[in-house]
């Protein structure tokens, strides 16, 4: 794909740079379906009823979806959630047990947090690009640093779960600005969603890149500033604003 540039015209004087987390720095949607995968083969073992060994992963991700929905602006936690969700599963198939459920939820953690790996592109992108600026996580998960390999590595870690307000809300943009100590338009967004991501930095003024690992097509009217097909080309843009700003200092 390459970097393309979107519909930015000035050239900016980036400070830092925040990151999404999921599908972005690591693959959620494999390690959370794995995951799943683990605690149905359990539930499947405990309760060996035609109903639970017809259920199915999507199924459980189905009741999640509907509960975190339900829960909205009330329950933060996503452990929490996740731990009713499998209560709610377990309703479902007509088999209510909360130790069960805790039994469940501790499986699926196990390896939600211990399976998780990042995208090749993730350390070498990080190397170059950390000397010069700084780093961040800015995510409506809740995949800590310390549990993927990036201990270390941000400067700032903000998560929606713990300030209460998700992307691509404004407000969360602007206490990442504050942590990072500076103005939006010099905080560069990196994530793989248009909406939450790209959308949510541009209605503050902050640049932004989508990461579109997998060249979909751009079928909304929301445009970043960059897209790129990996993280490796992040170094190249920035180049280029670097360019730009020692022409205009001329």
């Amino acid at each position: 794909m390459g970097v393309q540039r979107g519909d930015m015209e000035k050239p900016l004087q980036i400070l830092t740079i925040s990151f999404d987390g999921d599908m972005t720095l690591w693959d959620f949607r494999k390690v959370m379906r794995d995951s799943l995968k683990h605690t149905l083969t359990e539930m499947q073992k405990r309760i060996p009823t035609p109903r639970v060994l017809k259920l199915t992963v999507d199924e459980m991700i189905e009741i999640r979806d509907q509960l975190a929905e339900e829960v909205k602006g009330e329950i933060w936690s996503l452990l929490e959630i996740r731990r009713r969700a499998f209560e709610r599963t377990l309703e479902h198939v007509g088999h209510p047990d909360k130790d069960l459920a805790a039994h469940l939820d501790a499986i699926y953690r196990k390896h939600r947090f211990e399976d998780i790996e990042l995208y090749p592109d993730v350390i070498p992108t990080f190397d170059a690009l950390a000397p010069h600026f700084k780093l961040g996580l800015l995510s409506n998960g809740n995949t800590y640093p310390e549990r993927c390999g990036l201990e270390g590595r941000f400067a700032f870690v903000v998560f929606s779960q713990d300030v209460q307000v998700e992307k691509p809300d404004p407000k969360i943009f602007q206490i990442t600005a504050e942590r990072a100590g500076c103005e939006l338009s010099q905080m560069l967004h990196v994530g793989d969603s248009l909406k939450n991501d790209v959308a949510g930095a541009k209605n503050v003024g902050a640049p932004s890149v989508w990461l579109n690992r997998d060249g979909l097509p751009n079928d909304t009217n929301i445009q970043p500033d960059y897209e790129i097909a990996s993280l490796t080309e992040i170094p190249e843009i920035i180049g280029i604003r670097r360019k730009n700003k020692t022409c205009q200092e001329k």
